[in-house]
């Protein structure tokens, strides 16, 4: 879909804790998403249940991914990182919160919406401080452009969200005007643009960093109009 990426692939070593979650827990949580069979992945039966399915685009160190699945029991909550150690701690997390309702894949997420996710079949899409690319030359390695915004209105459900949030104002406002100018989509809060910050998604470093560097966190949500296309 797009010549470039919009991560970085970060190496440094894992903790020994970090090392081990990948060599005793990943079977049970994980999959490589360049190491999947052709096709949709079948989530019920990956989960052993039929679940609507959330989607965490870059899950990080995993402390917000770990909670928000932890607080959405009813979810079948998939999470997709690049980091291998940003997974580990993930995993660790998920261990000590007893997590049943969480899977975490390993890979890139254009890959695995553009070959290995149907169209209409999620529930949810969450984005939360996506690397910002703040050098006008890097703007264009920004994951959310259009035909991305496009790919995930296509994989959602009708009435499914895509919800993000950023502290970078430039950011902000292209999220916004690409996810305005998406047919597929409508923005839940047209008067403000902006959607009020939940209360149930916990504060992360990069957003305890920005405010502390008097950064504006913005929230954004859209969902897929229910008389949209049906993609693919």
């Amino acid at each position: 879909m797009r010549s470039v990426v919009s991560y970085v692939q970060r190496g440094g070593r894992m903790t020994v804790g970090q090392q081990r979650a990948w060599q005793q827990r990943w079977p049970a949580y994980g999959r490589k998403i360049a190491e999947l069979p052709e096709g949709p992945i079948d989530f019920a039966d990956w989960f052993g249940r039929q679940a609507p399915v959330m989607l965490e685009i870059g899950s990080g160190m995993g402390e917000t991914t770990s909670q928000l699945a932890h607080a959405a029991p009813e979810l079948n909550y998939v999470a997709v990182e690049v980091y291998e150690a940003g997974l580990g701690q993930l995993m660790l997390r998920a261990d000590r919160l007893e997590l049943t309702n969480l899977r975490l894949l390993h890979g890139d997420a254009v890959v695995l919406l553009t070959n290995h996710v149907a169209p209409n079949s999620l529930h949810g899409v969450r984005i939360f401080f996506p690397d910002p690319w703040p050098k006008k030359r890097h703007h264009k390695r920004r994951l959310i452009q259009p035909p991305f915004v496009r790919l995930v209105a296509e994989r959602l459900e009708p009435g499914g969200t895509l919800h993000m949030a950023t502290d970078w104002e430039h950011y902000a406002e292209q999220m916004l005007q690409v996810c305005s100018d998406e047919p597929l989509l409508r923005n839940r809060y047209p008067e403000t643009g902006w959607a009020p910050r939940p209360e149930w998604r916990p504060v992360t470093k990069f957003e305890a960093r920005a405010q502390r560097e008097g950064r504006e966190c913005r929230d954004l949500i859209f969902e897929k109009v229910a008389d949209g296309p049906a993609g693919d």
